[in-house]
């Protein structure tokens, strides 16, 4: 039997992507997180999955945070990310990050099968528009995600807040920790990402072209 994770915030949308693939995958169980730290359960907890379908924008997952931080910790499990965002910026990065595939969430059911098909048997894919215009990400942006992906759910938070501007103060609020806190979640982060101000971490954060993050 297969076993498929679907990643997604969206009701609606996962009931329709069951649909479509229960019609195209015999003996399919599939299971289902709607934020990052449900998915991190679901993929402690079943070690058997064959295929990870991932949202960028589940609350949590700070866009290339949740990839970058799934692909750390689950190296063998292949992750097809599935968004509404086809900027070629992102999709580049998507799979420059360690995604084995990128599909449009306008593809078809036929097109999502044909993807996952690929990436069961072990090729990466995209679509047919995308292949030849996506660029390999250069050393310096790996050497970035192995950074990040050292960073904790709640330091990747504080970070999102210090790339806002957020004061320390303001972050606690945010957080509902107390400042010293978030302190010791800076200086972490400092130490992780071979930084030694706020700066040069803003900078990091905008490399991965960071969005304010949705709390769970």
């Amino acid at each position: 039997m297969s076993q498929f994770l679907i990643a997604d915030d969206h009701p609606l949308f996962r009931e329709a992507l069951k649909g479509a693939l229960a019609s195209k995958f015999d003996s399919l169980e599939i299971f289902e997180s709607a934020d990052f730290e449900t998915t991190l359960q679901v993929l402690n907890a079943e070690e058997e999955l064959d295929i990870l379908l991932l949202d960028l924008h589940m609350p949590g997952s700070g866009d290339l945070y949740g990839l970058i931080r799934i692909r750390e910790q689950y190296p063998s499990l292949p992750i097809a990310v599935v968004s509404g965002n086809e900027d070629l910026t992102i999709v580049s990065k998507v799979m420059g990050y360690g995604a084995m595939g990128f599909i449009p969430k306008s593809s078809s059911s036929d097109d999502i099968a044909s993807a996952i098909n690929h990436i069961l048997e072990g090729d990466s894919w995209l679509p047919s528009e995308l292949k030849n215009k996506v660029a390999a990400i250069e050393g310096e942006d790996k050497e970035i995600a192995v950074q990040v992906a050292s960073l904790t759910p709640q330091q990747y938070r504080v970070l999102q807040y210090l790339h806002e501007g957020l004061l320390n103060k303001q972050i606690a609020y945010e957080l509902n920790i107390s400042e010293a806190t978030v302190k010791a979640h800076i200086t972490a982060i400092f130490r992780k990402l071979g930084v030694y101000n706020r700066t040069q971490a803003v900078l990091i954060a905008a490399k991965l072209q960071l969005e304010p993050i949705e709390q769970p």
